[in-house]
Order: C-alpha cells, then sequence, then structure tokens
C-alpha cells in the first residue's frame, strides 16, 4: 500500500539537533507541525527580500543575507516583514550562523507558536542537510512482496507466485557471492524522480526462509558481504509457469521491453519460465548483465535485427 510519510518538527530536532547544531530558542507549543510530501509539491512562496525555502519543505532559515536585509528596515518595517513572514504557515524558522535573533522574531515565533531555532552552521551546510534528511524522511512509500537482493551491484527483486522458487533462487544466488537485501517483503522509498530505494524492514533483516529448511540466518551462514539493509532498485525478475506465457515464450528471445511501475517510477522487468532442469540462477544473472548493457545503450536484440537485415540486403 501506497502511502505519503511526514515528519514532525519535533522528531526533526530530536534527530538533527546534534548533527546541524540547533537550538530550540522560541515557539516550543508547535512541535506538532507536520512537514508532510504534500508541502513538497507546493511551490515555494515568494517572500520577503532574499527569504528561501530549504526545499523541498516549509522551513526557512534565515542566514547573514537575510538578516543584514531584517536590520536595514525600520522599526514598523521589520515589523512588517516579520509579520508577513509569519503569515505563511510556515512549520519553522532557522536562523543559522550564530547570528543574534530580533526581539521582534522571538516575539512573532511564541505568539504564532511558530518553532524558532537557532545554529552555529553557515546556511548553505545547514540546507544541505534538512534537505537530504527531509528528502528521505519525506519520501512515499510502499511496501512490495518478493525477495531483494543485490545481483552483480544490481538491486533486484524476484517476484512471482507462492511456491515458484524464489527463496531457493535467492540462496543459490547468494552462494554465488551476490547479496541479499529482504526476503518476503520489502519497503520502497522514492527518493528521488527515477530512484526507488529498497530497504529490509527491521524485524526480518538477515532472514530468508526456504521451505524445508525453516528461516535462515544468512549473516551468519555466509558472512557480513552476503547481506545489505538498502539497495536502489533497478530490475524486477518476475518468475512464471511456463504454461502463463506460452510455448512461444519458452522458446523465442523477449523482443518487448517490458516495465513495472511502482509509485510512478518505470522499473524494468523481465520475465523468466520456471520449467525442471533450468539453472535459475544463471539465467537471473545474465538478465542483469543484459540489462546493464541496455543502459549503456548496447541492445544485442537490435544488433541481431541489423546483422539479419544486412544479410538479407546482401543476398539481395
Amino acid at each position: 500500500m501506497e502511502h505519503s510519510s511526514h515528519v514532525s518538527v519535533e522528531t526533526l530536532f530530536r534527530d538533527m539537533a546534534g548533527q546541524i547544531d540547533l537550538r530550540w530558542v522560541a515557539g516550543r507549543n508547535g512541535g506538532r507541525r507536520i512537514l508532510s510530501s504534500e508541502t513538497i509539491q507546493k511551490p515555494a512562496l515568494a517572500l520577503i527580500g532574499h527569504l528561501n525555502f530549504v526545499h523541498p519543505n516549509r522551513v526557512q532559515v534565515l542566514g547573514p543575507a537575510e538578516m543584514d536585509y531584517l536590520r536595514s528596515l525600520s522599526e514598523s518595517g521589520l515589523q512588517d516583514a516579520i509579520d508577513h513572514l509569519f503569515s505563511t504557515e510556515l512549520a519553522a524558522v532557522i536562523v543559522s550562523n550564530g547570528e543574534a535573533v530580533p526581539a521582534t522574531l522571538f516575539d512573532s515565533a511564541e505568539r504564532t507558536e511558530t518553532p524558532l531555532f537557532t545554529s552555529t552552521l553557515a546556511s548553505p551546510i545547514l540546507m544541505s542537510h534538512l534537505g537530504h534528511y527531509l528528502t528521505q524522511g519525506l519520501a512515499e512509500t510502499t511496501s512490495i512482496h518478493g525477495v531483494f537482493l543485490e545481483v552483480l551491484g544490481t538491486g533486484v527483486l524476484l517476484k512471482g507466485d507462492a511456491g515458484v522458487g524464489k527463496s531457493e533462487l535467492a540462496l543459490e544466488l547468494i552462494t554465488r557471492g551476490h547479496r541479499l537485501v529482504a526476503d518476503d517483503v520489502v519497503d520502497l522509498k522514492h527518493v528521488a524522480p527515477e530512484t526507488l530505494e529498497g530497504i529490509c524492514p527491521p524485524l526480518i533483516l538477515d532472514f530468508l526462509e526456504v521451505r524445508g529448511l525453516g528461516i535462515l540466518n544468512i549473516r551468519f551462514l555466509f558472512g557480513e558481504m552476503a547481506v545489505k539493509p538498502k539497495k536502489n532498485l533497478k530490475l524486477i525478475v518476475e518468475l512464471v509457469h511456463p504454461h502463463e506465457i506460452g510455448e512461444v515464450g519458452l522458446n523465442r528471445l523477449d523482443m518487448v521491453a517490458s516495465t513495472e511501475t511502482i509509485l510512478g517510477v518505470a522499473i524494468p522487468k523481465v520475465r523468466i519460465p520456471v520449467a525442471a532442469g533450468r539453472n535459475l540462477a544463471v539465467l537471473v544473472e545474465v538478465a542483469v548483465r543484459n540489462h546493464l548493457l541496455k543502459r549503456r545503450g548496447i541492445n544485442p536484440l537490435e544488433q541481431f535485427i541489423q546483422r539479419q537485415q544486412a544479410a538479407i540486403d546482401g543476398d539481395g
């Protein structure tokens, strides 16, 4: 199920205070204000002077340039500017670079119950840290069934019906030197426009359930390098019964590049028929190698068609 994440100002403070040297100086009652992914979609409001938003949230950072601007105003002009600032339903305001907080700013934060923080860090560094934290924290998420592995450095999700052999295949791939991220369920986060990050739920980290063997601890069995807590999803491999795609699908090259859309991102997908005697681990490795070649602009199918056409033209 897809859902949008949200972060409260209190959570942001708890997670980031030590890292970016935050002090909460006013507006303590506003800690429950929410930064949600809906606010990511809204354009930054045009505010006073040099004021700028930390993208993609609604936290206003005031650095030396902004504070110089505020100090240049008359008393009534300063009051108007700060009233305008606080009329935009900000989640929080951070005064960076160790700048002194004007009394008017402090009073307005208290009156409107808007959290006001100070930090000794420079604005660009502060905004970089906050931007990264909020991009991660506010990313759309979903959970999907399958076994998620790192194969040849590529995030691969094995999908298929229950009993088709996903866990046994995963175990064979692990014995061949590849790495387990998550068995059964993987949490996916939309961390960038075309990027989904797959994360193993904490409860099942390191574990793989295989029929006949039970639940295995892959870290204990194969060592630290056999597991990984997260990886970007780049390829879906769907294991299917031969009758699902017919005899043609078994014997011919897959001529149509298939994709599956998750959280608005199109992920390349390969369907591999499961049949007795097929070495699925090798097929998955080759599917990954082929995917990597295509990303470099090398398409074997196109090469084959071109060679075939050249042969036809030559005979003509």
